[in-house]
């Protein structure tokens, strides 16, 4: 049976080692076919096998008491291309400084190129474009944390999850290789001195990103992310937004548990308090965390700002006022967009923001339901610029003929942040 695109699949974690060892690369970098796939449409699982032998499952299994298993090369990583440490220098240039694409608590993200069959390396802009990213022996995020980025992205597949390609694990070497991403992070997007990011692609984006965080969390196996933010949703070239960076990932509560208790890791200004709180994780802190990042796409603002005055730095803070006092939500709305964005949609998307960002866990909406108030929001027309020069247009028209004149009362010279839109100015 042919995988279609419109599915999802995962593979079982119930399933190590799905390949046979051998001494030949070719069995070591194929790609098995079995999987369990979903198919939207039909709503039914099936087995997905093509002439694939399924082997016994490894005795550590991933599980809420045992996150990250030990590291086994057979484990759950053979379906991935498994390179040599060479094979990676010479993809990458030497780890060249100019192919250096970012950089973390966990090392280097390098640009690299191999082959279009993933044998080999490949010349600089020919194969297959990828990024490399090589986990520091001293690194902020260890080998444990490199294990689970392997079992959970080597596992799972969507559209919204970026790929993983395959992985080199040499000596005290630990590298990990990811399709390339064309238009990095939202990070970049949101907060750099760029073109502003046009509101049809923030709500793209933000669908995207919400389908990622939405199959985790109904999968087979649940699993809650535990690091959402933006610099961790890259996009390719029609800004499709893709989850990374599995290394805090955690399966979610088994059977008749209501949370799984951890230790508290993640990103200060993105994490739910409840879990800063108590170490109780679900899949309602992860949604908090969308709440974060869907202010930060409305506001353009960061969740967490030291330059900013010391009543505006936390994102969440300065936005609850606003986001609970429905004539005052464009005062959230990031300047830049200079009202080239959708009415209604800004008022669904900060009610959908202030949901999320429920003190009560219980309170917030699932992701299923969050893609629901997404989806429809891509196609709304009535934009912000047009109701102003309509309203422009009126009031010029009453004042002509009180006056005789032509003056507007609202002229397009007049600083669009003035809008009558606006209940006052942007507070910036």
């Amino acid at each position: 049976m042919e995988e279609k695109c419109g599915c999802w699949a995962v593979l079982s974690r119930g399933v190590r080692g799905a390949c046979k060892s051998s001494a030949s690369r070719d069995s070591a970098n194929t790609i098995p076919r079995t999987s369990l796939v979903y198919d939207q449409a039909t709503e039914t699982r099936y087995l997905n096998a093509s002439n694939r032998e399924l082997c016994p499952p490894n005795e550590a299994q991933l599980s809420s008491d045992n996150p990250n298993p030990p590291p086994s090369e057979d484990k759950s990583t053979c379906h991935l291309l498994k390179f040599s440490f060479q094979e990676l220098k010479a993809a990458t240039g030497n780890f060249r400084p100019d192919s250096i694409l970012g950089e973390g608590g966990f090392g280097y993200v390098f640009k690299g190129w191999i082959e279009e069959n993933g044998t080999a390396p490949a010349k600089p802009g020919s194969g297959i474009t990828v990024a490399v990213k090589s986990l520091k022996p001293d690194g902020l995020q260890g080998h444990r944390e490199w294990v689970a980025e392997v079992d959970f992205l080597g596992q799972l597949h969507h559209p919204n999850l970026v790929k993983l390609i395959g992985y080199c694990i040499e000596d005290d070497q630990r590298l990990l290789v990811y399709e390339f991403m064309t238009r990095g992070s939202l990070e970049n997007h949101l907060f750099r001195r760029t073109i502003p990011l046009p509101w049809s692609n923030r709500i793209k984006i933000a669908l995207g990103a919400a389908k990622g965080l939405a199959f985790l969390h109904n999968g087979p196996e649940p699993v809650i992310y535990r690091d959402f933010k933006t610099s961790n949703i890259l996009l390719d070239s029609e800004y499709n937004a893709k989850l990374s960076d599995f290394g805090l990932a955690k399966a979610g509560p088994q059977g008749d548990k209501t949370h799984v208790s951890t230790r508290v890791v993640g990103t200060y200004g993105y994490a739910a308090p409840e879990y800063v709180m108590t170490g109780h994780l679900t899949s309602k802190s992860d949604v908090y965390s969308f709440g974060v990042v869907l202010l930060e796409i409305l506001t353009g603002r960061r969740s967490m700002d030291k330059k900013r005055p010391s009543g505006e730095q936390n994102l969440v803070a300065w936005a609850r006022p606003y986001l609970a006092d429905k004539r005052k939500l464009y005062h959230l709305v990031d300047p830049r967009l200079e009202l080239n964005y959708s009415l209604k949609g800004v008022q669904k998307v900060s009610q959908l923001a202030y949901s999320c960002l429920s003190r009560d866990p219980k309170s917030r909406p699932t992701m299923d339901e969050i893609v629901k108030v997404l989806t429809p929001l891509q196609d709304l027309n009535d934009l912000a610029i047009l109701s102003y020069h309509s309203r422009s247009s009126q009031q010029g028209r009453r004042k002509k003929k009180s006056d005789g004149t032509q003056q507007l009362t609202y002229t397009q010279s007049k600083s669009i942040r003035d809008s009558p839109l606006h209940t006052g100015k942007h507070n910036r």
